[in-house]
């Protein structure tokens, strides 16, 4: 699995877990995460700090204790960084931990697709006209059809 993938499948996984338990999510037992999301990212988590030097370790439990804060979202982008390097100079544990996730698009992500001239592909709705580069010939309303007249 490619690094890029694998961070789009489990990054929310990572984030749940480093938001709900800051650097405990490397000490509390799977089982009290009530959450399947959270338990994966403890999971994710918790290999990659095994793997990791001291120092390393040390960087990781920083991030985690930062990402805590509710609404930090750049707490929440060096977790995934941390991840993101750990992963990227350690292929085996990525095939590892790759194998943890569950198979598909990643969470969050929905896939809309259109074909044909003047298609629309929409997720959610459309309030108001819609307009395409399509040309086409207006059809008069009096016209007979099959054009015979």
């Amino acid at each position: 699995m490619e690094l890029d993938a694998f961070m789009a499948l489990a990054g929310p996984a990572v984030t749940s877990a480093a938001a709900a338990y800051g650097g405990t999510v490397l000490i509390r037992a799977e089982e009290a995460a009530a959450d399947a999301t959270v338990g994966l990212g403890q999971r994710i988590i918790a290999s990659v700090w095994r793997r990791r030097d001291t120092q390393q370790r040390t960087e990781l439990e920083a991030c985690l204790d930062d990402a805590t804060r509710p609404g930090d979202d750049d707490a929440l982008g060096a977790v995934r960084h941390q991840i993101r390097r750990a992963l990227r100079s350690d292929p085996e544990l990525l095939a590892e931990l790759a194998a943890l996730l569950p198979a598909g698009e990643p969470q969050g992500t929905t896939r809309v697709e259109a074909s044909g001239a003047g298609s629309v592909a929409v997720n959610g709705s459309i309030h108001g006209p819609v307009t395409t580069n399509v040309t086409t010939t207006p059809v008069s309303p009096t016209a007979a059809p099959g054009g015979a007249e």
